[in-house]
């Protein structure tokens, strides 16, 4: 007698070649009645796509005869399925036990199994056995070897021996529908997913971190003008959280069959999504959009032509008129002829993440990161490796700002539903520049009403323009800070004075953001302001190279207001004599004044004034209170 296996939605390459009578140790007709019924009831529990049932009846089966071979192979072919790895191995490991010769082809899906659970030395062993099969087609053969590459990548990463502990959100986050596409602000705080409901919509879901109970918010749905009928997915909320940009699919209107849109958070909600134009999109698929942290780069995945692969990804520079230029693609660096998908620039602005099954890799989909070079270009990219890559589908990752913590969405065993979010510590090699951020708003003096201001965010150190943004009509802003240099930061609005910080993160270790509200001077008689990023050595008057960008504002504000005539004073700490603070402090005052009328101010406008160690603002007891002392500032004495 001949048994053929039912495997109902299972049937395929695996099990269905089976013919027991093939083998002479497993003798089926052996098996007791009780046993073979029970394996007839989850075959037609199969046919049914009732898989619950049919893995009940089978363990009746090999509970009624442990020596059931057709019913072990059943069982382990749906956990290979399920992606449980270890019971599949566990049950192959029982077929090969009872008898080892019971079918060959079993051992594809018994190596693919030793390697989702991270053993790839044997994996390679037992795919190479399946490799020796006698009539095994082109397709077969060509796919195993396919995989033994993949299982050898695997190998080398693993041994590596990257941490990793990804931790489910839990159920105010997941659920039985699939969860994927994380984004996080830098503070944190929000979170903005897709969920896909009955795997028939997705829609936007959206939760707030709970501090008091450290844990996040039952999630709710972005709903309308943002969520439609129609699918929405696949989105990235600024760092800021005040714009949510996506990929709207099928809308009245678009351009091509998935568009990219996006719409801003205002005090009565989200406002009705706006579709970025041709430009942007195109008549064909663009997607998964990725805003870099100041908004002004606009990354997304793209099957238009032209590209080097089937979906590539671009990028796109924000125009100072408020348009998108045309996308360029990234390049041979990051493109392949397979498909690069998932972009995500983290808050340095320096490291992206994406997938890739173009570039060698463990599975389906790898996840890999890429630094940005001196001269703008992208390194070659790095395979996260195992175990973050697995044999299956690894599609999209998020970094937070301290470049410690990670996002993805997986299908792993034991989720809540078919794709869950979890959250990991990214190995210290893949991280990127931990980075902290500063916001607040910014005002007028005296009326307090807000202002939209120019923020700029420059490098001491080598004179940079690094970022430059504008705060909102409520004046809100928030700029991000790469840890490990010295920052000035310039913010300016017509008609006033402008006003200058610095932040200096050399050594920064701890996650510190910064909140700053500031209140910007009219321009008036008598209006004075510290410059707080000219930089003298001790008991020295020589400007230090990193004074030029703070120099370079004041000459450009003196350029704006022509009018205007100031009083440059010096000042200093009690540390030394009198008399040589005094000096000290004049000499001061006049190397700033030397700089401006070098550089095209009209000497008549300026005057120099040392005030030694007159006036402090703090108490000259501590070194913090003697900094502020020790300063540069200008009064406006003529309009």
């Amino acid at each position: 007698m001949t048994i053929y296996l039912k495997t109902g939605l299972l049937c395929g390459m695996i099990l269905c070649v089976m013919h027991a009578t093939l083998f002479a140790q497993y003798r089926p007709e052996k098996i007791n009645k009780r046993a073979r019924a029970l394996y007839m009831d989850a075959q037609a529990a199969l046919d049914m796509q009732n898989l619950t049932q049919a893995i009940a009846y089978l363990k009746m089966a090999v509970k009624a005869d442990s020596q059931y071979l057709d019913a072990w192979a059943q069982l382990a072919s749906i956990a290979f399925k399920q992606k449980d790895y270890p019971e599949a191995v566990i049950d192959f490991q029982r077929v090969m036990a009872i008898d080892s010769t019971y079918d060959p082809r079993l051992s594809y899906a018994y190596a693919k199994s030793l390697a989702g659970m991270g053993k790839f030395a044997e994996a390679i062993a037992y795919m190479h056995r399946y490799l020796q099969i006698p009539g095994l087609g082109s397709d077969e053969i060509a796919l195993g070897k396919s995989w033994l590459q993949h299982f050898e990548i695997g190998l080398q990463t693993a041994l590596q021996h990257h941490p990793f502990a990804p931790q489910n959100l839990g159920d105010s986050i997941n659920s039985a529908d699939p969860e994927y596409f994380p984004s996080l602000t830098v503070d944190g705080q929000t979170l903005v997913f897709t969920r896909n409901l009955h795997n028939q919509n997705e829609d936007f879901y959206i939760s707030t971190w709970d501090a008091a109970d450290s844990q996040w918010h039952r999630a709710v749905n972005l709903g309308p003008p943002v969520n439609t009928p129609e699918n929405e997915g696949t989105g990235h909320i600024s760092q800021d959280g005040r714009i949510l940009i996506y990929a709207a699919c099928n809308q009245p209107g678009g351009l091509g069959s998935c568009d990219i849109v996006y719409s801003v958070r205002t005090a009565q909600g989200w406002s009705t999504p706006v579709n970025l134009g041709p430009n942007v999109n195109s008549r064909f698929w663009d997607s998964q959009p990725c805003l870099s942290p100041d908004n002004h780069d606009l990354y997304f995945v793209s099957n238009r032509p032209g590209g080097y692969g089937g979906s590539d990804i671009y990028v796109c520079h924000l125009q100072p008129d408020g348009s998108w230029s045309k996308p360029e693609n990234l390049g041979p660096n990051i493109n392949t002829p397979g498909d690069e998908t998932s972009p995500f620039i983290h808050a340095d602005n320096q490291t992206l993440y994406f997938a890739s099954n173009g570039w060698p890799g463990i599975g389906d989909m790898d996840l890999f990161y890429s630094r940005r070079q001196p001269d703008g270009s992208w390194s070659k990219p790095v395979n996260l490796g195992y175990p973050i890559n697995t044999i299956d589908h690894d599609g999209t990752l998020f970094v937070a700002a301290d470049g410690k913590t990670a996002y993805f969405a997986s299908d792993r065993f034991n989720g809540y539903g078919q794709l869950d979010l979890y959250a990991f510590t990214l190995y210290p090699e893949a991280r990127p520049i931990p980075t902290l951020y500063v916001r607040g708003t910014v005002y007028d003096s005296l009326t307090h009403q807000p202002l939209s201001a120019s923020i700029d965010l420059i490098d001491v150190a080598t004179d940079s323009l690094i970022t430059r943004i504008h705060s909102d009509i409520h004046g809100q802003y928030l700029v991000t800070l790469p840890i490990g240099k010295i920052y000035a930061f310039h913010v300016s609005h017509p008609g006033y004075l402008f006003y200058s910080d610095q932040f200096s993160l050399i050594n920064q270790k701890a996650y510190r953001p910064y909140e700053i509200n500031i209140p910007l001077q009219p321009i008036r008689l008598h209006a004075r302001m510290v410059l707080k990023n000219i930089f003298f050595d001790f008991n020295k008057y020589d400007l230090k190279p990193e004074s030029k960008p703070e120099l370079d504002k004041l000459v450009q504000f003196l350029k704006d207001n022509p009018t205007l005539h100031i009083t440059i004073k010096g000042y200093t700490d009690s540390v030394g004599t009198a008399s040589f603070n005094l000096t000290l402090s004049q000499h001061r005052a006049e190397a700033v004044m030397q700089y401006l009328i070098a550089h095209g101010i009209q000497a008549n406008r300026l005057k120099a004034v040392g005030y030694g160690e007159a006036q402090p603002v703090a108490s000259n007891e501590t070194e913090e209170g003697r900094a502020l002392n020790r300063r540069v500032e200008f009064e406006i004495t003529e309009q």
